[in-house]
């Protein structure tokens, strides 16, 4: 069984060391880094900003030693209803990353299957994700599948 919580202010240094973990992995698709670490400070500020949201949930696994074992963010997103959600909320899950000394233990579908359960809570009825190889099963298993709406980015 595996402990999930909700993030607490306390968290933030660790929430931007797995960030760094999960946004700086070889096939992000960004490419290298750019010089510097200014970018931590503002993470770091942005997720203070947002943790005690409602449109937002972050949910952590402990390690040991005040570290994080695992985290992952679920955000709401208003958009424009439609006939297949006519609320016109969208679920998103991103940043879910395992330390990789804590890898393979359920983490990953523990912290899942909270921000799930948190959307379903809150009435999202479609919730997105981008997956990486690694996380691909255990997304299929918990009902996601192919999305029709090509994700397509620009970065400047």
């Amino acid at each position: 069984m595996v402990d999930v919580r909700s993030a607490v202010a306390a968290d933030i240094p660790e929430l931007v060391r797995l960030r760094a973990l999960f946004a700086e992995r070889p096939d992000s698709g960004w490419g290298p880094p750019p010089e510097g670490d200014a970018w931590r400070e503002r993470c770091a500020e942005s997720i203070a900003e947002q943790l005690f949201r409602d449109t937002m949930r972050i949910a952590v696994v402990d390690a040991d030693a005040g570290r994080l074992a695992a985290c992952g963010m679920g955000v709401v997103d208003q958009r424009l209803p439609m006939p297949h959600n006519p609320d016109g909320r969208v679920g998103m899950v991103f940043g879910l990353v395992t330390d990789p000394a804590h890898r393979r233990r359920g983490h990953a579908r523990a912290i899942m299957a909270e921000l799930l359960a948190w959307f379903d809570g809150l009435g999202v009825e479609r919730v997105n994700l981008t997956a990486t190889p690694e996380g691909d099963g255990i997304y299929r298993d918990l009902g996601f599948v192919d999305n029709p709406d090509p994700l397509l980015t620009r970065s400047r």
